[in-house]
């Protein structure tokens, strides 16, 4: 059912109040999809807060690499926070509309996490190739300063490009249709919106895709690079497994997040479709949130082991 935009107008003729489109006119559908997101959101809010909570309160996994995983289920907190609550009203309530504050407050805050995540996932990774590459030097290059610098530097660029990309669309006319096909407030569904030519807005997006995924993953796979080269001249063999275990975690969390924001902000616009984008942001938004502390919980015995051991203190409170 179409909106009537003059309803979301006020004298500017600019439009004030966005909605989104409805998933499916089946009622059957939409609340199956809800019943799947609330599932996974669920499970996504416990398993990073108890990796983050078992990080911070166990003093052996005080380490570089444990800081950063925790700095990441933080990000990724925040990261389906920011757009979940809302799409999970929007399949159960026929109000589906939104502010265009709402929507640019939803823009920033999923745009600051989701860029601070490709940088951090960067630090991870160079933190991982100076425990291989440079073991006798680690503790003094990766020191605590140095991984709160890292992490800051990651979060402050998030907020940098995530502030300045919402301002510079949101200085836009909307004209109408007020009508947003995709799951939240993301940068191209809502610039799609706009008045008049909005090519700069669009070539000032992909240069920030570049920038903030390119960018990194270069980094990520220049790091593993070097301790691919590394592993492979290990005389012990104990050695190389214990290294290819304690990468492949990141590596697997790196394609997941990485392979499906490629595809989402460095494709061709002509092959952009509402069905595909709203797919991938599924993935990107909800389930690889989800897939993170399990992978990292399954695949890491020190955190396995913290984890049984928090929730272990946990029971016995109760």
């Amino acid at each position: 059912m179409s909106i009537n935009c003059s309803l979301w107008q006020d004298n500017s003729m600019s439009v004030k109040h966005f909605a989104f489109v409805k998933f499916s006119e089946v009622t059957e559908q939409c609340f199956l999809l809800f019943t799947l997101i609330l599932l996974m959101f669920l499970v996504s809010l416990t398993g990073n807060a108890l990796i983050a909570l078992t990080i911070w309160t166990n003093p052996v996994l005080h380490t570089p690499m444990y800081f950063f995983l925790a700095n990441l289920s933080l990000l990724e907190i925040g990261y389906t926070c920011s757009t979940v609550p809302k799409m999970l009203q929007n399949l159960v309530n026929e109000a589906r509309g939104i502010s265009r504050e709402g929507c640019a407050t939803q823009m920033f805050f999923f745009t600051l996490f989701g860029v601070s995540e490709c940088y951090l996932l960067a630090a991870m990774a160079f933190d991982r190739y100076m425990a291989i590459c440079s073991p006798l030097h680690y503790a003094t290059r990766m020191s605590r300063g140095v991984c709160v610098h890292l992490a800051m530097v990651s979060w402050g660029v998030g907020c940098i490009v995530g502030l300045s990309q919402t301002t510079y669309i949101f200085s836009l006319d909307f004209c109408g249709p007020c009508e947003i096909d995709h799951l939240f407030c993301d940068l191209l569904p809502i610039l799609a919106l706009a008045c008049g030519d909005t090519s700069h807005n669009e070539a000032a997006v992909f240069l920030v895709a570049i920038l903030c995924i390119s960018s990194p993953f270069l980094l990520i796979i220049a790091s593993y690079g070097r301790i691919l080269a590394a592993v492979l001249i290990m005389p012990s063999p104990e050695g190389r497994r214990k290294a290819f275990s304690t990468c492949s975690s990141h590596l697997l969390v790196v394609t997941l997040f990485y392979g499906s924001g490629s595809v989402t902000y460095l494709r061709p616009k002509a092959s952009h479709s509402p069905g595909v984008d709203k797919l991938l942001a599924l993935f990107y938004t909800v389930v690889t949130s989800m897939l993170n502390p399990i992978i990292y919980s399954l695949r890491n015995k020190e955190v396995k082991t913290a984890l049984r051991r928090t929730l272990g203190k946990k029971s016995n409170l109760i």
